[in-house]
């Protein structure tokens, strides 16, 4: 295992072939730019992009308003993608697997050679950081000193978070490496690692870089990246909380060092770990555009995009390190299509059947790459969009955030945008006081959704009790029918009964309107909206108190399962008669998971390491899934005989599907 820093991390964004290869990370335009898109600045004629999903998308857009037309490459599945769809020219580059698509470097450079392109933006991740793609022009050797655990075991070809692992002993080592080393032969095409001192409970902070071919480089201030699981970012923000403005331009200007020393030139970003004492130290330099980058762009008001194009036709930067500015704050949230509850979230699949992003509301950006009808698929990132938003305080950015999310509509795919509220409303969130490792140290037994006060308990029953009541009242209705209706007079009295969490309550409703009166246990609740049952969105009043609830499921057994402050909450809603017959109902017997090895999510088997009859330990290792590129360990619950296997290696699961028996 060779502990040598790959140079990678420092290459200068030029491909030797034709003209230039620009480096970044990208989605789609928002606020806060203030930009100007000069005509009499040159460029290129056509730009292709090497890469799929939002960052594609975001290329696309900037390079439209600078007059340039677009090549897309894509892989058989991604033929109806959204960015395939955007650009002026597609090209196929072969099947869905990476490896022989997006990482396939002859097809891609068969598209340039094929489209005339002049220019490649190859994203972030895949071929991004790719040497021999990118023709580096330098090579920088770094063997860093280790004294000991822990360590961190990093994929040198990439970023992400894809192909790294901790390490606190030789056995966490010798495991790390072999998954990381798959892992990163999965996403980067290179299963090269690298190993570097691990600095336990700091915080990441990243700083933004811009720099020339003519030997001026900026730093664009920092981004707070903290909130991490498995070490790739959740959320993040600008600026962070934590800088005060000397250690904050110390970093800068020893980022601005950096760039300057191997004359890189495009957009990049100088990343640090900062102890509690404010030390800071070097991480890594990603060369190209941070997944993050639209906080640096509202905070600032440039276009990175636009910048990485004019420095890569060879243009001088416009800006001086004294005009950019911290202007107000901004917050990124990770929309990511996966379970929140499976380890602060395992890969989730399916097709998007109703997509609505919140763009109605002020000072909300959304970068995406999909849209209604699209499918998240086991090849890839599972992102769906990041959710910027912006505001002149930090206070203002989160109450937007807050909002956002609220009105966010994904339908088909499980997705976390129940952890990301919760973070972002989190004491120790809201004060600052995080660091890497706030998930496990904030939920140590994992994520469990919102935690219910005894008022929100009342608003979201009594939510429920109007929802139901409106809903049988429409049901009684027939517009455009002259007949004698036989259905009895309007009651504006319910006597109720609704099941949550185990918990049943009987409630009292009275209806004037489109107000409701919800008595539970001796209080009053007043609830009133529109009550658009086709809606996918329920604005209500609670109290005086606006609140965007999501219906998700209404079922005619009274099933009822509503978006409440970013969590689902499943309710039975029944008449008082309903109620008591349901009791003479069998219940359900609870599968014995013990004994069962089931996917937990959607992915491919890697490897199997048991066969029938075979003798395992409790916590043993028994197969492998990959999904989305990152690998997951499946072991046994308990100390057993195998029964039974249901999988190979090479095989396509479902999440649920069972794996492995015990007896």
């Amino acid at each position: 295992m060779a502990a040598y820093r790959s140079a990678a991390g420092f290459q200068r964004v030029l491909l030797a072939f034709k003209h230039v290869c620009l480096k970044q990370r990208c989605g789609v335009i928002i606020c806060r730019y203030s930009t100007v898109y000069d005509p009499n600045e040159k460029t290129f004629d056509k730009i292709l992009i090497a890469n799929r999903g939002e960052i594609a998308c975001r290329v696309i857009k900037t390079c439209k308003k600078m007059g340039i037309k677009t090549v897309a490459v894509h892989s058989d599945v991604d033929s109806s993608a959204v960015h395939v769809k955007m650009a002026d020219e597609a090209v196929c580059v072969g099947p869905a697997p990476t490896s022989k698509s997006y990482l396939n470097m002859d097809a891609i450079m068969n598209a340039v050679k094929q489209t005339g392109a002049q220019a490649v933006h190859p994203g972030y991740g895949f071929l991004s950081e790719n040497k021999e793609f990118a023709k580096r022009l330098q090579t920088l050797n770094l063997c860093p000193s280790l004294k000991g655990y822990p360590v961190m075991i990093k994929a040198s070809a990439g970023g992400g978070g894809k192909g790294m692992r901790i390490s606190w002993n030789d056995e966490e080592t010798r495991e790390g490496f072999r998954f990381s080393s798959q892992e990163a032969a999965s996403s980067f095409g290179d299963d090269r690692l690298l190993i570097e001192k691990f600095i336990d409970n700091p915080r990441h902070i990243e700083i933004q870089v811009l720099a020339d071919k003519h030997g001026n480089a900026l730093w664009l201030n920092e981004r707070e990246c903290s909130i991490q699981r498995r070490n790739q970012k959740v959320v993040e923000e600008a600026p962070s909380t934590f800088l005060d403005p000397d250690t904050r331009r110390a970093m800068g200007e020893q980022a601005v060092s950096l760039a300057k020393a191997v004359k890189y030139s495009s957009a990049g970003t100088v990343e640090f770990l900062v102890d509690s004492q404010k030390n800071f130290y070097f991480l890594e330099m990603n060369t190209r555009l941070q997944v993050e980058h639209p906080i640096t762009e509202c905070i600032t008001g440039l276009d990175l995009v636009h910048q990485m194009i004019r420095i890569a036709k060879g243009y001088k930067l416009q800006q001086k390190q004294s005009d950019i500015p911290i202007n107000g704050w901004a917050i990124e949230s990770r929309v990511y299509a996966e379970d929140p509850y499976k380890s602060f979230g395992l890969p989730s699949i399916g097709r998007l059947s109703q997509y609505q992003e919140p763009l109605n509301l002020p000072n909300v950006r959304v970068d995406s790459g999909i849209q209604e009808g699209s499918d998240i698929s086991i090849y890839y990132d599972p992102m769906i969009s990041k959710l910027v938003t912006y505001g002149k305080t930090r206070e203002e950015a989160l109450k937007k955030m807050e909002e956002a999310l609220d009105n966010y509509v994904i339908r088909g795919v499980t997705h976390n945008i129940p952890l990301l509220r919760e973070i972002i409303v989190h004491p120790r969130f809201v004060s600052g006081d995080i660091s890497t490792k706030f998930l496990p140290e904030v939920y140590p037994d994992g994520f469990k959704g919102h935690m219910l006060t005894a008022g929100e308990r009342r608003e979201l029953l009594a939510t429920a009790a109007a929802l139901y009541v409106a809903a049988q009242l429409r049901s009684q209705k027939f517009l455009g029918d002259l007949r004698v209706s036989i259905v009895p007079a309007e009651s504006r009295q319910w006597e109720l009964c609704v099941e949550l969490d185990k918990g049943v309550h009987m409630l009292g409703v009275s209806r004037a309107g489109n107000n409701y009166t919800v008595e539970i246990d001796g209080e009053k609740v007043e609830v009133s909206g529109e009550w658009n049952l086709a809606s996918a969105l329920l604005p209500i009043t609670i109290n005086g108190k606006h609140r965007n609830l999501q219906c998700l499921l209404r079922t005619a057994a009274g099933e009822i399962t509503l978006q409440y402050l970013g969590t689902s909450f499943k309710l039975r809603v029944l008449s008082k008669l309903a109620a008591y017959l349901s009791k003479h109902m069998p219940e359900k017997i609870p599968e014995d998971t013990s004994s069962i090895l089931r996917s937990p999510m959607p992915g491919s088997v890697v490897a199997v390491s048991v066969k029938p009859g075979d003798n395992v330990a409790e916590g043993q290792e028994i197969c492998v899934i990959e999904a989305m590129k990152m690998q997951n360990s499946m072991t046994a619950a308990k100390t057993a005989k195998v029964k039974s296997v249901h999988c190979k290696a090479g095989d396509t699961v479902g999440e649920g599907d069972l794996l492995v028996e015990l007896e």
